[in-house]
C-alpha cells in the first residue's frame, strides 16, 4: 500500500474527531472499493460508522455523499492509538497492504481486549496471521467479500450482545431479579418474561415475574391459566426484596407501565421504538415483530432447549403479536417460529386462542361499534368508561376489518386514564409515528407501522365531575389531535 504521510491531515482529522459531538458504533480504516462497499452497506442499516483512508481526494467524495469520513495515516502509531477503543464497538480494517494490517491489528488489540476486529487478508496463510495477532474475524477475496463481511458482522453482533447479557446476569447471582411486563401484559410480555426467568434459573438465579393493571383479556387469562404462568401483582409484593429488575417488552419505567419511580432498571429488552433507553444491558431490536422473538434467540445462542410450556408461550406470543404472522413480521420471527415449532403443544396453542368472549368486551365492542365516526378512509370510535383495557385493543382490530377502513383509532376511559389502540394497513404512514406526535407530549404514545397503542392522564382534561361533559371534552380533544397528526381533514358519515 502506498501510504501518504498525511501527518497534518492526521492530526487536524483526530482534533476534530476530538471536539465532535458524534459518537461512531464503528471505525472502518481503508476506503478503497471493497471497503466502499461494505461502508454503504453499513449505512444502509442505519449503524453510525466514521471511514478513514490516506486519500484526501477519496475523502472529500465520501464526505459530498454524506458519509463520515476523516484523512489519517493508517500507519502512524500515534494517530491509530488516539482513538478509545473502549467506546468503539467493532473496527472493519480492509487494508491491501497485509504487513501494515498485521502491525495495526496488534496495535489495536494491545489497547483493547474487547473492542471486535474484522480484517482483510490476501489468502489463508495471511488470514492465519492476522488471527493469531489478534484479528477475531479474517476476510479473503471472494465474490461475496461484502456479504461475508457484514454476515460476520452480524454474528459478532450477537456474540457482544450474549457475551455483555451474561454478564449482567451473573452480577445478579446475590441477588433476587423482578421481571417487570408492561400494564396488561399480552402474550409477548408473558412468554417473554418467562423465558428470561428461565434464561435467570439456569444460571442460578431466582426471579419472579411481576406486572400492574389487570390480566383481561381472555386469551391472556387462557394462556396465564393453561400455561400455569406463575405471576405476581405488582401491587401485592414487597419491591424492596429485590436486588435487581428487568424490564420486558416495554423500554422505560412509565412508558405503559406503572413501576415505581424509585427503581433502576438493569435488564430492558424490547422490540418497539425507543430512545435513550437506560440500563446495565439494554437489547432493543425494531426489525424483528416481537419480544418473544429476540428471547428465542437469546435461548438458542445460550444452548438452551425450551420446555414444551415455555416453546408453546414463545410461540404463541410471536404468532399474537404479529398477528399470525400479517403484522410487522419480519424473517427473524419466521425463523424463531421454527426454530420452536417441534416443541410446541398445538392443543394448548388451541384452547388459548378460542376462549369464550367475556360480556365486558361484547358490551365494548357494541359501543365501539355504535360511537364509529368515519373520515375515510380512518374510523375513531370513543368506547366509553369500561373496566377492560384489553377490550380496546379487540374492537380496534374488528373495526380494521370493515370495508373502506384502513386506519383504526379506539379509545376508552379505564379508571383514571384514558387508553388508545390504533390499527394501521395503510402503507402511506406509520400509526406508531402518527400517535407519537399527536399524544406523545400529554402522555405516552407509540408502536409500529401497523399496530400503537398509548395512554393519557385523565388530569389532564382538569377536575370534571360530569361523566357526560368529560366524555364530550376527552373524545373531541383525541379526535382533533388524532386528526391533525393523520393529515386527514372531513366530515363524519
Amino acid at each position: 500500500m502506498n501510504e501518504v504521510n498525511v501527518e497534518s491531515d492526521s492530526e487536524s482529522s483526530t482534533s476534530e474527531l476530538k471536539n465532535g459531538e458524534k459518537d461512531f458504533d464503528y471505525l472502518l480504516l481503508g476506503c478503497g472499493s471493497f471497503g466502499f462497499s461494505v461502508l454503504k452497506e453499513l449505512a444502509k442499516r442505519g449503524k453510525k460508522v466514521l471511514a478513514i483512508d490516506s486519500s484526501k481526494e477519496r475523502v472529500e467524495v465520501l464526505k459530498d455523499q454524506d458519509y463520515d469520513a476523516i484523512i489519517g495515516d493508517i500507519s502512524d502509531e500515534e494517530f491509530i492509538t488516539s482513538f478509545d477503543y473502549n467506546k468503539i464497538s467493532v473496527v472493519f480494517l480492509l487494508l491491501p497492504d497485509f504487513e501494515l494490517s498485521k502491525k495495526t491489528v496488534q496495535l489495536i488489540r494491545s489497547l483493547s481486549r474487547s473492542v471486535f476486529i474484522i480484517a482483510r487478508a490476501p489468502g489463508t496463510k495471511e488470514k492465519e496471521e492476522l488471527e493469531f495477532s489478534g484479528a477475531d474475524a479474517v476476510i479473503t477475496p471472494s465474490t461475496a467479500m461484502t456479504k461475508m463481511a457484514i454476515e460476520t458482522l452480524n454474528r459478532i453482533e450477537t456474540l457482544r450482545r450474549i457475551r455483555k447479557f451474561k454478564e449482567v446476569l451473573n452480577s445478579m447471582r446475590d441477588s433476587r431479579l423482578a421481571i417487570f411486563t408492561h400494564d396488561n401484559p399480552d402474550p409477548d410480555a408473558l412468554s417473554s418474561a418467562m423465558a428470561l426467568k428461565e434464561i435467570a434459573k439456569n444460571m442460578g438465579i431466582e426471579a419472579d415475574i411481576i406486572y400492574f393493571g389487570e390480566i383481561s383479556h381472555q386469551e391472556n387469562k387462557a394462556m396465564v391459566n393453561l400455561l400455569n404462568i406463575e405471576v405476581v401483582k405488582g401491587g401485592e409484593v414487597d419491591l424492596s426484596k429485590y436486588g435487581k429488575f428487568a424490564l420486558v417488552d416495554s423500554s422505560a419505567i412509565g412508558a405503559n407501565n406503572s413501576i415505581p419511580d424509585n427503581i433502576t432498571l438493569n435488564i430492558v429488552i424490547d422490540h418497539h421504538p425507543a430512545e435513550n433507553v437506560k440500563a446495565e444491558f439494554v437489547d432493543i431490536r425494531e426489525n424483528v415483530g416481537s419480544t418473544a422473538t429476540i428471547m428465542t434467540n437469546y435461548m438458542v445462542e445460550l444452548n438452551m432447549v425450551p420446555s414444551r410450556t415455555l416453546a408453546t408461550a414463545l410461540f404463541f406470543g410471536i404468532k399474537s403479536e404479529t398477528d399470525e404472522f400479517k403484522r410487522n413480521a419480519r424473517t427473524q420471527d419466521f425463523s424463531a417460529a421454527a426454530t420452536l415449532y417441534p416443541y410446541v403443544d398445538h392443543d394448548l396453542i388451541e384452547k388459548m386462542e378460542g376462549p369464550a368472549i367475556s360480556h365486558e368486551t361484547l358490551d365494548v365492542l357494541g359501543t365501539a361499534i355504535k360511537n364509529r365516526e368515519v373520515y375515510p378512509p380512518v374510523l375513531i370510535s370513543f368506547a366509553g368508561f369500561i373496566n377492560e383495557k384489553d377490550a380496546i385493543t379487540q374492537a380496534a382490530d374488528y373495526l380494521l376489518k370493515l370495508e373502506g377502513i384502513s386506519t383504526v383509532l379506539v379509545f376508552g376511559v379505564v379508571k383514571d386514564v384514558v387508553h388508545l389502540s390504533a390499527r394501521n394497513i395503510d402503507v402511506r404512514f406509520n400509526i406508531g409515528d402518527v400517535l407519537r406526535r399527536a399524544f406523545g407530549d400529554v402522555g405516552s404514545a407509540g408502536g409500529h407501522a401497523h399496530s400503537a397503542g398509548g395512554q393519557i392522564p385523565l388530569g389532564i382534561f382538569g377536575e370534571i365531575s360530569e361523566k357526560e361533559v368529560l366524555s364530550r371534552l376527552i373524545k373531541e380533544a383525541v379526535k382533533k389531535r388524532f386528526l391533525n397528526a393523520i393529515g386527514i381533514e372531513g366530515a363524519s358519515e
